[in-house]
């Protein structure tokens, strides 16, 4: 469709450029008329009838060059609109094909295909991207990889209790939800911590990860 799309912008354009040149006046028709007034009219022989034809011929001169830059002016316009319409197509293109990655990614959430985490150095490895985080964020990511290799959803009050050592009834769930919004400040990137850490309505947050890419070290 591309190919198809952009072949047919140049094409019509080509076409609508060979129409105009030929229906373009000829740069020496002003001079052929000129040189027919001469022929036709052998018998003007006074001084001013021979310069009004003097000065016609050098005005059928300038009509031909102006004539001639016209269509170079011309040329030049139907190749950029050429250009901004085959660009304008890529682009559009390139957007349609980036929104429909933007969608896939969304419903299927970041591929991940590591992710290794240091919690001594507070350091975490996504597909090879080296994440500095605070000791806080590192605990409660910590507290969802092991959920996740488990495959539990955690509340808030559960990632609190966890991490507190308290019990989940004594803690409150904006605790969590409060140390789930650290962790994605942390993280930086607003489309990978939305999509990295899920929030599961009604039942809690867990990482939209496999399992099996998870490394604790």
């Amino acid at each position: 469709m591309v190919v198809a799309g952009i072949a047919s912008i140049v094409l019509i354009l080509g076409i609508a450029a060979i129409l105009l040149f030929m229906n373009l006046p000829d740069a020496n028709a002003f001079n052929a008329r000129v040189e027919r007034i001469f022929v036709e009219n052998s018998n003007l022989t006074s001084q001013a009838e021979v310069k009004l034809l003097e000065i016609l011929a050098q005005s059928g001169t300038a009509f031909s060059e102006t004539l001639t830059s016209y269509r170079f002016v011309i040329f030049v316009l139907l190749v950029f609109a050429t250009a901004l319409l085959v660009a304008a197509v890529a682009f559009l293109v390139m957007l349609i094909a980036l929104n429909r990655r933007m969608s896939r990614i969304e419903q299927k959430g970041i591929e991940v295909n590591s992710l290794m985490i240091a919690r001594e150095q507070n350091l975490v490895y996504l597909n090879n991207f080296e994440f500095k985080l605070t000791a806080a964020a590192i605990e409660t990511l910590s507290v969802l990889a092991e959920a996740r290799l488990d495959d539990e959803v955690m509340s808030g009050a559960e990632i609190e209790a966890v991490i507190s050592g308290r019990d989940a009834s004594d803690c409150e769930e904006a605790a969590g939800a409060t140390r789930i919004k650290r962790l994605r400040d942390s993280l930086g990137n607003q489309m990978i911590s939305e999509l990295l850490v899920k929030n599961i309505a009604r039942q809690g947050y867990m990482l939209a990860i496999d399992k099996s890419v998870i490394r604790m070290v």
